[in-house]
This record gives structure tokens, C-alpha cells and sequence, in this order.
């Protein structure tokens, strides 16, 4: 026998929730949903359970010493907010950055961290004389590849939030958690790509890793007390990105019509600041599609209980049902700095003031209404390859994310159209079930990286010869 389980419908004066997802779930559904793995994250064991516990009723919040990879971008930055505002609860230990040696110089000179890794060795010299002229001390600096490891490992580190965007946060992870040290992941690539090597990672060296992007953070906060084996079910939600207000029929009409305004308008996201790798993957949906891999390996959640379900106004972050088919959500106002904040503080909770870190309480009557619908797939052909993907494990989710990056990279260059993306994706998965591994090591996946991003270049060549179709 067969039951409908819908979403929780919220109602009141001047407010509605409308429910867009209802699927079947069978009889099995009816106890506990069997998990695939154990989670990353500190949930759904007895044993996560009791340290969580503990470390929230011990003497208190103790400051975090932190490495911040990625200090000069969207997630860097805000995290830097939150150290800037509550400097009893965060220091910053060291800082690793791109190639934006003006802003860094600035974050060296205010946050005095201990090590600098900077991935551009040409810009040393540069970020060297911005710090003099600034009258501030240069920490040791580590230049090229080795920089972020260097942060990562800087000594008297105990947490590292990795907001670098891509495969490169993949290695400085890894040694962070050989010392045992809480990650505060924001780069979902580092589960993605390598998964299969980073969880028994995690529990050798009894490392934690809490999520530090929005969706996640919501699922790990809605986590927080529920036994283990009471998770059924989780449901991401989702922006919908650039092109939410669009039919396929007319994002594709547009597409052969003005593909540069499609480019340009996939380029910017109508709620969140992000940068612009993560913008283009919102407006693919594909950063939905990574984060149902992401669930998968957080939460040990099966891919047929990980849900998508479109909310325009981005204000439920996401959601979990429980085996008792209780829906718990987190909802706020769309703030990349307060996940970012549980990220570090967890299992604590830091008392913000608005305006300081926080720029105002939530009000449901301001709010009014939301509205939630099921994802177009014929729209956002990504979600189903991320999920296929998925459902392959090994290291198939590394070669999807991988010609991903690279797909991106090219599409926001105009090298293809926007169509292209998820058709090079495809080709690149297809390719490498000639040397899938269902157990990857370390250098299987570092092997498979850099096969897939010159794989879809080869792809790449042959889409951008083809004609652009309706």
C-alpha cells in the first residue's frame, strides 16, 4: 500500500504556504529510512548526539581560532563580517586569497592573522608593498598551490571555513582533518569530488564538518536533537535562479535569439550575493543538483529521499520530514552570514544584535506569502545528470563536477550557449564509464579532475559547431 505525504502548510492572517511537492512513499517509508552511509556531519549517531550534547551545555562558548580559505570572496568576506562584529567569539589565525592582493593587504593589516597564502606567486611582490604602505606587519606568506594548505594547517588553527569556490579546496580540506581540526565547509566540491575519501578521513581523525552554505546549514540545524534513524526524508529548496520566470519554451526561444543576454542574465541571481562561478550554477540549477550529492554524503541520506522543490522567495532554506512525518524547516531572511555563523558557533549560538552582523529580525507579516513548485528538469537538465551522477557514486560525481567547473568557466566566457553546459556535462559522464572507479582513491580523483575539465574541452569544441535549436 501507498500513502501521499505533502509539506507543512503554514496559514495565517495575510500569510499562505502553497505545497507544490507530494509524492508516493511506500510502506517501507514507514520506519526508519535506511542510509546509505554514515553522515559527515555530526547528526544521526548516538554518539554525535551525546558530543553535540556536551559541548553545548559545557562552561560555555570557548572563541574559535580560525583559517579562512577564500578571504577575499563572497563567503570570506561575510565571514570576516561575523569575526569583525564579534571579535570576543572569533579570531582569524590566518587568511588565504586569489589574486586580489588590494583587499587582502586591507585583511592583513585589520585581522593580523599569522600565515597568508596567496595562489598568485606573480602578485607577491605587489601584496608585500601594499602591506608596508598600509603600516602593517607582513605574516608569513606561503605563495602558489601550497597557500591554502599552509592556511589550513597554520598552527593554532581549530576550525577552517573553506570558502574557495571549485576542486582546489579539495587537498587543504584533506590536511586540515588529518589534524583533527573542524571544517566549516562552504565549498560543496570537497564532498562531491571527493566523498569516498573524505568520510573515513573524518572519523580516523575524529575531525567535524559542519555545512556552511544555506541549504545545508538549514538541514544541519533542523538535524540538531532528531535520534538516529528518524530522518526520512530531506527537501532542498531552491531559488529557481536567473531563469525561474521563464518556460523552457522561452528560455530556449531567448537562448537562439540573444544568447549573450542569456549569458548576462545567468550572471546575476535575483536573491543572494554569490560570485559568479556559483551565480551561473544557480541559474542551472546545477548548484542544486551538487547539493543533493552534497546531502547525500552530509546527512547519509538516500537519493531517492532527497527532494528539490522551487521557492522563489528563498526564505525556508530547506526542510527535513522525520519518520513520524513531522516537516521541521529553518527559515529566515536570505543571509549567507547567519549559516556561516552555526557553521562556527555550532553546537552554541551566538547572541546577535540586529545590525550587527544581522540586519533584521524575520517578520512573517512583512514576509506576507511564499509559494513553492516542482523544478522544470526540460529546463534544468543539470538536476537529473547530478543525480544520475548520484546514484553511480565513485568517481562519477568527480567527473560531474570537474566538467561542471570547466562547462562554466567556458559558457561564462561565450564559449557555448547556455545549453551547452549540461550537453558537455553529459558527454564527459558518458566518457568516463571507460575508466569509472566505483572506489576511488585520493589520485584516482585528483586523475579523474583533470581528465574531465580537458574532456570538455574536446566536448566544447564540437557544441559550439552545432546550430543553436528551438
Amino acid at each position: 500500500p501507498t500513502m501521499r505525504v505533502a509539506l507543512l502548510v503554514l496559514a495565517g492572517a495575510g500569510s499562505s504556504l502553497a505545497v507544490a511537492a507530494n509524492r508516493p512513499v511506500t510502506s517501507s517509508h514507514r520506519i526508519a529510512v535506511m542510509r546509505m552511509l554514515e553522515p559527515a556531519a555530526p547528526v544521526l549517531t548516538a554518539a554525535d548526539l551525546r558530543d553535540g550534547l556536551e559541548r553545548a551545555l559545557d562552561a560555555g562558548f570557548q572563541r574559535k581560532h580560525v583559517a579562512l580559505l577564500g578571504s577575499t570572496g563572497s563567503i570570506g568576506t561575510q565571514s570576516l563580517d561575523i569575526a569583525r562584529e564579534y571579535p570576543e567569539y572569533f579570531e582569524i589565525v590566518a587568511l588565504a586569497a586569489g589574486s586580489n592582493v588590494k583587499l587582502l593587504s586591507e585583511q592583513i593589516a585589520e585581522f593580523k592573522p599569522k600565515v597568508v597564502g596567496l595562489a598568485d606567486a606573480s602578485k607577491e611582490s605587489e601584496l608585500r608593498d601594499r602591506v608596508r604602505l598600509l603600516g602593517a606587519t607582513m605574516p608569513e606568506l606561503v605563495v602558489g598551490p601550497e597557500g591554502q594548505t599552509a592556511v589550513a594547517t597554520a598552527p593554532g588553527a581549530d576550525t577552517v571555513v573553506t570558502g574557495v569556490v571549485g576542486c582546489a579546496g579539495l587537498l587543504p580540506t584533506i590536511e586540515a582533518i588529518k589534524l583533527g581540526r573542524t571544517i566549516a565547509l562552504a565549498n560543496k566540491e570537497t564532498l562531491i569530488a571527493g566523498g569516498p575519501v573524505i568520510l573515513p578521513l573524518l572519523k580516523k581523525h575524529k575531525a567535524k564538518m559542519t555545512p556552511a552554505d544555506s541549504e545545508h546549514s538549514a538541514i544541519f540545524q533542523c538535524l540538531q536533537g532528531v535520534p538516529p534513524g528518524a530522518l526520512r526524508r530531506i527537501i532542498l529548496t531552491a531559488s529557481g535562479g536567473a531563469f525561474r520566470d521563464f518556460s523552457a519554451a522561452e528560455l530556449r526561444k531567448l537562448n537562439k535569439e540573444a544568447p549573450d543576454e542569456v549569458r548576462k542574465k545567468a550572471s546575476t541571481h535575483p536573491n543572494w550575493d554569490m560570485g559568479s562561478k556559483i551565480t551561473v550554477d544557480s541559474a542551472t540549477m546545477m548548484n542544486k543538483g551538487l547539493e543533493v550529492i552534497e546531502a547525500h554524503y552530509l546527512f547519509g541520506a538516500a537519493y531517492d529521499d532527497i527532494d528539490i522543490v522551487v521557492h522563489p522567495q528563498s526564505i525556508v532554506h530547506s526542510a527535513v520530514e522525520t519518520t513520524d512525518s513531522s516537516v521541521i524547516a529553518q527559515l529566515g531572511w536570505p543571509d549567507m552570514r547567519l549559516p556561516i555563523l552555526y557553521s562556527m558557533s555550532w553546537p552554541h549560538r551566538v547572541k546577535v544584535d540586529y545590525g550587527r552582523g544581522i540586519d533584521e529580525k524575520f517578520d512573517f507579516v512583512k514576509l506576507g506569502s511564499m509559494s513553492f513548485k516542482a523544478p522544470d528538469y526540460e529546463k534544468y537538465p543539470c538536476i537529473p545528470l547530478a543525480y544520475e551522477a548520484g546514484r553511480r557514486a565513485g568517481s562519477m560525481t568527480c567527473a560531474l563536477n570537474a566538467a561542471n567547473e570547466k562547462a562554466n568557466e567556458l559558457f561564462r566566457g561565450g564559449y557555448f550557449d547556455y545549453f551547452g553546459i549540461p550537453n558537455v556535462i553529459e558527454a564527459t559522464m558518458a566518457a568516463h564509464e571507460a575508466d569509472f572507479k566505483a572506489d576511488p582513491t585520493l589520485d584516482d580523483i585528483i586523475a579523474t579532475d583533470e581528465w574531465a575539465r580537458r574532456r570538455v574541452l574536446e566536448a566544447a569544441d564540437r557544441e559550439r559547431s552545432k546550430p543553436i535549436l528551438l
